[in-house]
C-alpha cells in the first residue's frame, strides 16, 4: 500500500506532501516534497491507495442558503441564523463538532477565517482529481480524505503545541516532536529525510497526514454514525485515528 499526506495551504510555496510505502510490517517515506502544484497533487493521488488531505474537502450547509438569501434579499435564511449560536453553524461543520467533542482541539472555520484560502483551493483540486480519477466522496469513502494532522497527534498521545513557525522555539519543539516520532515509530523509515522535516513544520504534517490516511484505509478511524452520515456526505469529515500508531504497521 501507498498513502499520500497533504499538507495544504492556499499557494504552492506552503504545501507539501509525503508519500509512504507500506509493506507488512514496516513503512517507509520515499517522497516528500514542498512548494507543491496542484498537478503534483493530482499526479500522486493516481499513485496511492489512500490520500489524506489536511484542509476541509467542504463547508457548512447552512451556509449555502445563508449565502442565497442574503444575496436574494431574502431575509428567512438569514434570520434563521440571527445571534451567536446561528453564526456557529454557519461557521462550523459537523465534523468540527464532532471533532472538538472527541479530541478536545477546535479545528479552524472553513467560512469565518483564513482557512478558506486553502479550502478554495482543495475544491479546484477534487474537481481535478474527479476529471482524472473519477468524484471522490467527501466522507472519505472514496481514495482521498480529511485529516487534522494536531488531533491525530493527539490521539497518538505526542504534545503537538507550538512547533508551527520559524523561530528557534518552534524549530527546538518541533525537532523534538520528531524524535518522539521516531522513538514511538522505529518501524517507520525515514528516507533520508529527517533533516528536511525537522526544518518544516508543513513537511512533518504531510508525514502525520499520511500516516492518517494509512489509518483510512485500514478502517481504523471514526466513522460517521447515522446521525453524522448527511452531513459528512457534503460538508466532509475529518478522520480521527481510532487505533495507536502501532496497530498502522499491521
Amino acid at each position: 500500500m501507498r498513502t499520500l499526506g497533504v499538507d495544504l495551504a492556499a499557494a504552492t510555496k506552503k504545501t507539501a506532501v509525503a508519500v509512504i510505502d507500506w509493506t507488512d510490517s514496516a513503512a517507509r517515506l520515499t517522497h516528500l516534497s514542498l512548494d507543491v502544484d496542484d498537478q503534483d497533487i493530482v499526479d500522486l493521488f493516481g499513485t496511492c491507495a489512500m490520500t489524506g488531505v489536511d484542509c476541509p474537502v467542504g463547508w457548512p450547509d447552512a451556509l449555502i442558503p445563508f449565502l442565497a438569501g442574503h444575496r436574494n434579499f431574502d431575509g428567512g435564511p438569514v434570520l434563521a441564523h440571527d445571534g451567536i449560536a446561528g453564526r456557529r453553524l454557519l461557521a462550523y461543520r459537523d465534523t468540527d463538532r464532532f471533532t472538538t467533542a472527541h479530541t478536545g482541539l477546535i479545528p479552524l472555520s472553513v467560512s469565518a477565517d483564513r482557512l478558506a484560502h486553502p479550502a478554495m483551493r482543495c475544491a479546484v483540486i477534487q474537481a481535478k482529481i474527479a476529471a482524472v480519477h473519477g468524484p471522490q466522496q467527501r466522507d472519505g469513502s472514496g481514495r482521498l480524505a480529511e485529516v487534522y494532522p494536531a488531533a491525530s497527534l493527539k490521539i497518538w498521545g505526542f504534545n503537538g503545541r507550538g512547533y508551527k513557525g520559524r523561530r528557534a522555539p518552534e524549530a527546538e519543539r518541533l525537532g523534538l516532536l520528531l524524535a518522539a516520532l521516531e522513538e514511538q515509530a522505529p518501524w517507520l523509515d525515514l528516507g533520508g529525510h529527517r533533516g528536511r522535516l525537522a526544518g518544516s513544520d508543513d513537511m512533518f504534517d504531510a508525514v502525520i497526514a499520511s500516516l492518517t490516511a494509512r489509518a483510512v484505509a485500514r478502517g481504523l478511524t471514526l466513522q460517521p454514525d447515522a446521525a453524522h452520515a448527511e452531513a459528512a456526505r457534503s460538508e466532509g469529515w475529518i478522520h480521527l485515528p481510532s487505533c495507536t500508531l502501532d496497530e498502522l504497521r499491521t
